[in-house]
């Protein structure tokens, strides 16, 4: 026929026979299937879609077979005709003519809803066959409307499964927050998303998947996610308490997929740090009445003893607290690292945010330089006793974390430094490598200025070893003194030391041996001079007692008080006065140091009358009845303590003084480097110089540039301005 010149009758007649048989099969086997919607039981509607859709997909099947075999009888036709007349290929044309005469209405709302019946029966919790689903749609992708590319699935059923979808996410998101608490939430908002995935990779297109994630998103996530990270008992704070790392790992997962969600996150960890951090410095900011402890009755001749007790003990609780406050802020800070690890993929913004939370409320806390200082020294003193190095390591690293968090480095370079001082002074240190090992790390965080002092301190104690040596030989090729003397040669600059040198009369024998070191020293030393300070000394003295000869380990002050009763009768008394006049101690050292001997745990000398506190118009006398099961005893031993209120406000005083030299030096140093500069950028220059070592208030900067001008003529200013 084609060759006939007939070839447009045969196409019209192909395409009428096709039409009628698309016809026939519709009304054979697709309209009598019709879903009902009459029974409202769930199962029996999915079973009526299921027969419907299979019905539809084998009248696809049958004109897809019928197609193919047309396309291959009418070959010629397709590439003679079609080209002449412009009209499409024969299988082209079948698509077409199925669209026409299938996909119309009745048939086509029913296919939508069919398909949409069965994704609900199967999102209710119930399994559905997927492959008459997955055949239907694959029809409706094969069927393009227009030229567009435009197919039936994405013109008539996806947006209607979106609506459906959202309508439905909708609703479930209120009710899972009403029914669930947080990690049940949690799961099941995750296994939506998960069956979604499955649902479009199985029998819905690719495409749709990233419009149905965004609806789960927007109704099941981003409304409830405040509300669900904060839910009591079970938000954010329980699962954290409980070690939920799978729930918390659920949580990060699905509230990073919002834009709300990782801010939501990073805000509730830091309130939540906040929180506990808040209750962690109330437990340390208690204070300890004198009535919080006990004291039993006291007779006449003890009176007194009890409140001592109660001071001490007041004191050491005091060191307690500052040191639980140190282990407690350790200890979160491993709860919340180890939830940043294994449950937020180590995050770099959560681990931001966590960092700022644990430096505002360690900040908040003004004792928190002095009590990182106390938790380093408790540690370096003996703590880390039988600890192994990479132990040791840790300890220190951890106490490192906590020192990041301070902005007033300086007022812990000072803390640090005194009790550094007292543990290299007494020989306290555990570990020689330890206390290095702190510096080094001290000196990596801060840089070689905030150390260097420090290492002076250990660099005098090599010294001071290397002396003493030389000093033992010298006295072997002469006299040696009777007393055997140990000294520590300290740099002035680099120790806490006070410069105000607290007199003492040493006994003639003290005086001759310091007499010999000091000959020594100062003819291997020119142009030197050397200071006592008896204040920070100590000395091993042995006692005769009646029972038995003690060897005591005394202040310096104790050991000259002591040798004022050698050679007196067993009886003898010497007045608080005569005291005075013959050791010549400030009366403040003198009162504590006969207080350690008279009033304390062991009682070397004897009060006259007995009482908690030396008056200067007491008297004394040597305890020759003292017994001990030991034979080596520390009287009046210098522990570290928690500063009270009148020297935190002197070392507040001196640490202000020190401030108002670094902010004027610095300034100098910067306009001697600069020469011309405008005010406010001289003040953000010494800010971010000054930072380092403590955050200072621009106010202040600004009066020290006032001072630099009018008062010392350092600076000068622009008349231009």
């Amino acid at each position: 026929m084609v060759l006939h010149k007939e070839g447009r009758m045969l196409y019209e007649g192909v395409k009428k026979l096709v039409a009628e048989n698309l016809d026939q099969l519709a009304k054979d086997k697709i309209i009598p299937v019709f879903p009902t919607g009459g029974n409202k039981d769930p199962m029996h509607r999915s079973q009526e879609s299921d027969i419907f859709l299979k019905a539809l997909r084998s009248v696809w099947d049958d004109h897809s077979g019928n197609m193919v075999k047309l396309g291959q009888i009418l070959k010629y036709m397709d590439r003679i005709h079609t080209k002449t007349d412009k009209v499409p290929e024969i299988a082209d044309a079948g698509l077409h003519l199925f669209l026409k005469h299938i996909i119309r209405p009745p048939i086509q709302q029913h296919i939508c809803s069919a398909i949409l019946n069965q994704v609900q029966f199967e999102r209710d919790g119930s399994s559905i066959n997927r492959s008459p689903v997955k055949g239907c749609v694959d029809v409706l992708l094969s069927l393009e409307v227009d030229e567009s590319s435009l197919t039936v699935y994405k013109r008539d059923l996806e947006p209607a499964f979106l609506r459906e979808s959202e309508a439905f996410y909708k609703a479930e998101g209120l009710k899972l927050t009403e029914s669930c608490d947080a990690p049940e939430f949690l799961r099941k908002v995750e296994a939506r998303f998960e069956s979604e995935d499955s649902r479009t990779h199985h029998y819905l297109a690719r495409p749709t998947a990233l419009p149905l994630r965004q609806i789960l998103k927007d109704h099941l996530l981003t409304p409830h996610i405040t509300g669900v990270i904060s839910m009591p008992n079970s938000g954010l704070d329980n699962m954290i308490d409980t070690d939920k790392t799978d729930d918390l790992s659920r949580l990060y997962r699905l509230f990073v997929s919002v834009p709300t969600g990782l801010p939501t996150l990073k805000r509730s960890l830091k309130e939540s740090v906040a929180r506990r951090g808040l209750e962690i410095n109330q437990t340390s900011s208690g204070e300890i009445e004198d009535g919080d402890v006990a004291v039993g009755v006291e007779d006449e001749g003890n009176k007194g003893k009890g409140k001592v007790r109660s001071t001490a003990s007041k004191a050491t609780q005091k060191l307690e607290l500052a040191l639980k406050w140190v282990q407690d802020v350790l200890d979160l800070r491993d709860k919340f690292i180890a939830v940043w690890e294994r449950a937020f993929n180590k995050d770099r913004e959560v681990e931001s945010s966590l960092n700022e939370a644990f430096q505002t409320f360690v900040v908040s806390n003004e004792k928190s330089p002095e009590y990182i200082s106390l938790f380093i020294d408790d540690n370096l003193r003996r703590g880390l006793k039988g600890k192994t190095d990479a132990e040791v390591e840790t300890i220190l690293d951890k106490t490192i974390t906590v020192f990041r968090f301070l902005t007033d480095k300086d007022v812990f370079e000072r803390y640090y430094k005194s009790h550094l001082a007292k543990r290299l002074l007494h020989g306290r240190s555990v570990s020689d490598d330890a206390e290095r090992g702190m510096l080094a790390k001290l000196k990596v965080e801060c840089g070689f200025q905030f150390t260097q002092k420090l290492e002076g301190m250990f660099h005098d104690m090599k010294i001071s070893t290397e002396t003493m040596a030389a000093y033992k030989t010298h006295i072997t090729k002469t006299t040696a003194p009777d007393i055997d003397l140990s000294v520590i040669i300290m740099t002035s600059t680099f120790w806490p030391i006070s410069h105000n040198v607290t007199p003492c009369t040493y006994t003639p024998e003290m005086a001759k041996t310091c007499k010999s070191f000091e000959q020594f020293y100062l003819s291997r030393h020119s142009g030197r001079r050397l200071t006592w300070l008896p204040s920070h000394g100590n000395a091993d003295v042995r006692v005769d007692f009646d029972a038995a000869k003690i060897e005591l380990n005394v202040s310096t002050f104790a050991l000259v008080i002591l040798l004022q009763f050698q050679g007196l009768a067993p009886d003898a008394f010497l007045t608080y006065t005569e005291l005075y006049e013959a050791t010549n101690i400030d009366h403040t050292e003198l009162q504590r140091n006969l207080q350690s001997l008279a009033c304390a745990k062991y009682k070397i000398l004897k009060k006259h009358p007995p009482g908690r506190e030396v008056e200067k118009d007491d008297s004394f006398s040597f305890n020759a009845g003292f017994t001990s099961n030991m034979r080596k005893l520390k009287v009046g031993t210098v522990a570290s303590r928690v500063e009270s209120g009148e020297e935190r406000k002197e070392t507040r005083d001196r640490i202000d003084e020190e401030r108002r030299h670094q902010t004027e030096a610095c300034i100098v140093r910067i306009m001697k480097d600069r020469k011309h500069m405008a005010h406010n950028d001289l003040i953000n220059q010494v800010t971010r110089q000054l930072a380092g070592r403590f955050h200072p208030d621009p106010l202040i900067i600004k009066k020290r540039i006032e001072g630099l001008i009018e008062v010392r003529i350092f600076l000068d200013r622009d008349p231009l301005y």
